[in-house]
């Protein structure tokens, strides 16, 4: 009889134990998951800063060459040009077949900084663009009714509508923006000094 409860005293420290060590074991999964999740957040996707053939820093000859052997654009060589009479920018402009419409390349100092593909909305709709680009880089940094942004230290992604996806490299943008801001500032000193000459 002894030896019989002696028997149960393991098994019921095994069932009580079971009892309290699970849910501290659950708990320790749950704090990692957790981590593990925090760290994929944490990690940047890469955003493309290519389409197709035509890459975002690429000078103007390979990209007038990568449109003239893409048959998705109708670019008709030196006419869809023009030089901007700006710090040595030039466009290129072209219509496209079936899904891009039109499409705007932005070069700087010679190297592509912005590519704008307007799409083709009897072909491709918003939504089915929007999911696409969310599977593909998850969840966006900025959400309107006017544009969805995608960003890395590097890159900008933008769907606007009604159908425009645009890639940009932040660091010459950026650039642009500090020029443009600096320009502004010295007009405005430019014009008080004139309104102190009265």
């Amino acid at each position: 009889m002894n030896l019989n409860r002696f028997c149960r005293i393991p098994a019921i420290i095994c069932f009580f134990a079971a009892f309290i060590l699970i849910p501290f074991a659950l708990q320790a999964q749950d704090v990692s998951d957790a981590e593990d999740g925090e760290n994929t957040e944490e990690s940047e996707v890469a955003l493309p800063r290519q389409f197709r053939e035509i890459s975002l820093g690429m000078n103007i000859d390979d990209l007038k060459t990568a449109l003239q052997n893409d048959r998705l654009f109708d670019f008709r060589g030196d006419r869809d040009v023009s030089f901007l009479p700006v710090r040595e920018e030039s466009l290129v402009e072209t219509t496209g077949s079936s899904f891009v419409r039109r499409a705007f390349f932005q070069l700087r100092d010679g190297s592509l900084f912005i590519m704008s593909l307007t799409l083709n909305t009897g072909l491709i709709d918003y939504h089915s663009m929007f999911t696409e680009l969310v599977e593909k880089y998850g969840q966006p940094v900025s959400l309107n009714p006017r544009e969805v942004v995608w960003e890395t230290e590097e890159t900008r992604l933008t769907l606007e509508r009604p159908l425009t996806v645009k890639y940009i490299d932040l660091k010459v943008f950026n650039d642009i923006i500090s020029e443009s801001s600096l320009i502004q500032s010295r007009r405005v000193q430019e014009r008080q000094d004139f309104l102190n000459e009265f």
